[in-house]
């Protein structure tokens, strides 16, 4: 496989940034407005989730809501069990009251909607009787809240469109077209390879029945040697006995004529052992005198190795206290070090306190700039609008003069 370019590498990994809602973060003032816009319906949708179950446990909560929340949802409990009724009642009435009904339902519809907005409007005053009310009301799965999930994941889209630019747009479609070639490919290449790998099952099979077919036949010839070899080894046997026979006389010879060999050797051998006892007899005196020359060497090393034991034990006991010495030294390292070590540490700290600060306060520093452009900047816009304003009236009262 070929290696990717860096700008591919690049396009890629903002292809991954965009397309992870967590990397998005609001860059204009008309973004955040219609993302709070979103969140404020979303708030709005789940503590209009809660109000049926509020209303069917008014007392529960009656103290926790006070009199005019209580009066507004009473109502609302009202308005709502009227639409039921008049729901029911469209249903099993003649199709002749239909327009009555039709106009009934708009305006009592009219009317349930101003009721959510007043109870809404009335909790969202409180934000700590909504937060209250989230922990007491646990609303199940609900259509209500279905669709408030929906919801979420329409201000995530929204927010995912309204920050990504036309060209990071493209950089995802082309990297979505990308994707889908690749899978596109590989789908292809797996296509042929399963191609190939069916072939090759078919082709083993068949060398597989083609060996099952050697095999019957080397069975079948082993059979036929099988056979062969018995009738050969009795032939061998029978071959062999007449063989046995006639080397049985030939050896019978031949021990004959051993057994004079083995006189005339005898009586080599007697005459030299005679010849070999006194080339033993010098050698042995020879020996003697090895054995002296041997015994005064060891006498030689043996002094001589005296003397260099005991100067090896003086270097020795030497070594033993240089030893000694050492392990004081490395106790008195090993001190030195984790001293130096902590003086490092303290270091480092103090240098990492000292570049937090430095940062701090060139942030501020660059935090006051702003504020302080932004500031004269209003000051002048401010200054021209007031210039503006006065040369304005002072034509009007031209033209008035002038008339």
């Amino acid at each position: 496989k070929g290696m990717a370019t860096p700008a591919k590498a690049t396009i890629t990994s903002n292809a991954m940034k965009m397309l992870d809602p967590r990397q998005l973060k609001p860059d204009s003032i008309e973004t955040e407005r219609i993302i709070t816009v979103l969140d404020e319906t979303i708030a709005k949708l789940e503590l209009s989730s809660f109000i049926p179950r509020i209303t069917d446990s008014l007392d529960r909560f009656a103290d926790m809501l006070g009199p005019e929340i209580t009066n507004n949802l009473i109502e609302h409990q009202k308005l709502s069990h009227e639409m039921e009724h008049l729901l029911s009642s469209s249903e099993e009435e003649d199709t002749m009251r239909a327009e009555e009904q039709r106009g009934c339902l708009c305006l009592l519809e009219q009317r349930l909607k101003c009721s959510v907005r007043n109870v809404l409007r009335l909790l969202l005053a409180n934000p700590s009787l909504c937060q209250a009310l989230k922990y007491e009301v646990w609303v199940t799965e609900s259509p209500a809240e279905v669709f408030i999930k929906a919801f979420w994941e329409f201000r995530n889209f929204m927010l995912e469109r309204l920050l990504t630019s036309p060209v990071e747009e493209e950089e995802k479609i082309r990297f979505v077209e990308d994707i889908s070639l690749q899978i596109k490919k590989n789908t292809e290449a797996i296509t042929a390879l399963q191609a190939e790998l069916a072939a090759a099952i078919r082709t083993q099979e068949e060398e597989i029945h083609k060996k099952d077919n050697v095999i019957e036949d080397l069975k079948t010839s082993m059979q036929d040697v099988t056979e062969d070899c018995k009738a050969g080894i009795q032939q061998i046997k029978q071959e062999g006995e007449k063989q046995q026979q006639e080397e049985l006389q030939a050896s019978q010879a031949r021990c004959a004529r051993l057994k004079q060999d083995i006189e005339q050797l005898g009586a080599q051998l007697s005459a030299l052992v005679l010849e070999h006892r006194a080339s033993e007899l010098a050698l042995r005196k020879r020996k003697c005198r090895m054995e002296m020359e041997i015994g005064n060497w060891i006498q030689k090393y043996d002094t001589h190795m005296g003397e260099k034991q005991a100067e090896y034990e003086e270097v020795h006991a030497a070594y033993a206290e240089e030893k000694a010495q050492l392990s004081m030294l490395m106790e008195k390292r090993a001190v030195l070090l984790q001293e130096y070590c902590q003086i490092e540490e303290e270091r480092r700290i103090h240098q990492e306190k000292k570049e937090q600060a430095l940062k701090e306060f060139s942030t501020m520093t660059l935090a006051a700039t702003r504020i302080q452009a932004f500031w004269r900047g209003y000051l002048v816009r401010v200054l021209f609008k007031s210039k503006r304003k006065k040369k304005k009236k002072k034509k009007g009262k031209g033209k008035k003069t002038k008339k």
